[in-house]
């Protein structure tokens, strides 16, 4: 009933605006970013179509008007402006133009948002002492999503959602390689405890036994047409440890035994996403996974530090450019685990979107498998430089305007556009 009297609600607004649509610019007028985003899933939640205006003052979004609407707008304090229907169609007019980078996608459905996480444990507090930016922007922006852990994902319940996300996550069962710095932290003990407590619960010896797994039913996820997002060291921990099926890269206080000595000429880089012919890091007190992340080789000041996206035909690369909407090409850099991918150790097929030239490495990349896609983002805040262990969550009402966030939100919304137009 609920439903129905809204549907109602909207014809009548519709008809009292007489066609009008709401725009929301997403160039330097609009005054929260972020929380656009949401308001346009939002209306894509309430069973209404949207059109992405790509590379059109920033990648704006337009819907059409109603009391609603523009009342949600006020209230999340999104710019909006009410244009004549005559007025978007001129716009889509003149973004057709075969000579106009821009392209009008339109949005059909509020895609279903999973979030791989440990979320809290047992005792209801925090087992990872950090924040992750994706679930920090859909709690800002009001987008919402459901978590997901290790048993829902070997159950097969990612098949009920569109769009997964992976927070910052070890997938090689080494627990972060925090061992050296942390090994003595309540936080760590009780994270490597639940960790062993959910391999044994599924029937595995080993945590990277277990952890494997997930990442292979996620692959199978994208394969089958999923959307899968991950920054930080759940980029280069998920390719590592498809690379390493069957061999051991654990060392013993992580696994209780010894790792295979030939560990290195066992990998199989064919598994991989993203990357080819890395060299691990065996050394189990050193906060390293492979060669692939330049975190530890970059020499970049904090002040300069920036990397640029690239741009793309907005009508024959629709896929990318949806993933590269900005009001900005030059984005801030920030530091993670997992900073950035050394460009000699990615594939040939994967897609650059976002490098910093001087330092030789990528920052944004993606990728098809399958039916579906992924996209890797390399750092942890986009806001935060160096977030350190046990540093305070991000407050992103100080960041409405964040490119960087922009970038995790246009993930967000790729999933939502027609299907023909995902196609690359």
């Amino acid at each position: 009933m609920r439903r129905l009297l809204f549907l109602l609600a909207l014809l009548l607004g519709a008809q009292v605006s007489f066609a009008a649509y709401i725009l929301l610019p997403m160039d330097t007028r609009q005054k929260d970013h972020l929380k656009a985003y949401g308001i346009t899933y939002w209306v894509l939640d309430q069973g209404a179509t949207a059109w992405w205006l790509l590379n059109y003052r920033g990648g704006s979004f337009a819907f059409r008007h109603n009391a609603i609407f523009e009342k949600e707008c006020l209230t999340r304090g999104v710019s909006y402006e009410v244009i004549p229907d005559g007025k978007l169609e001129q716009i889509k007019r003149e973004i057709a133009d075969p000579e106009v980078n821009q392209a009008a996608i339109k949005l059909e459905v509020a895609p279903k948002i999973a979030v791989y996480t440990p979320d809290v444990s047992a005792k209801g507090t925090k087992i990872q002492p950090w924040d992750d930016a994706v679930t920090l922007v859909l709690t800002y922006a009001e987008i919402p999503y459901d978590v997901v852990y290790d048993d829902e994902v070997l159950a097969g319940k990612l098949a009920k959602y569109d769009w997964l996300h992976l927070h910052h996550e070890d997938f090689t069962g080494q627990f972060g390689k925090f061992y050296a710095s942390y090994r003595s932290a309540p936080w760590y003990k009780e994270y490597v405890h639940r960790l062993e407590e959910i391999a044994h619960r599924n029937g595995f010896q080993k945590v990277s036994q277990l952890k494997l797994a997930v990442a292979k039913a996620i692959k199978d996820y994208v394969a089958g047409g999923g959307f899968m997002f991950a920054m930080c060291s759940a980029t280069d921990t998920y390719d590592i440890a498809l690379a390493a099926e069957g061999v051991d890269i654990c060392d013993y206080m992580f696994d209780g035994d010894p790792p295979d000595p030939n560990a290195q000429q066992k990998l199989n880089y064919d598994n991989c996403f993203a990357f080819k012919n890395f060299k691990l890091v065996r050394n189990p007190l050193e906060y390293e996974y492979s060669s692939i992340d330049n975190t530890m080789q970059r020499r970049i000041r904090p002040e300069v530090d920036y990397f640029k996206l690239f741009d793309f035909s907005a009508k024959w690369d629709p896929v990318p450019s949806m993933l590269t909407q900005n009001h900005t090409r030059t984005i801030k850099g920030f530091m993670g685990q997992t900073t950035a991918f050394k460009k000699q150790y990615i594939k040939s097929n994967v897609l650059i979107m976002g490098e910093t030239k001087a330092a030789h490495e990528a920052r944004y990349i993606h990728g098809t498998y399958g039916q579906g896609t992924w996209t890797f983002y390399g750092g942890h805040d986009p806001e935060d430089y160096r977030h350190l262990v046990n540093d305070p969550p991000t407050d992103l009402s100080l960041h409405p305007n964040s490119p960087g966030y922009r970038l995790i939100l246009n993930n967000i919304l790729f999933p939502a556009a027609e299907k023909k137009k995902r196609k690359t």
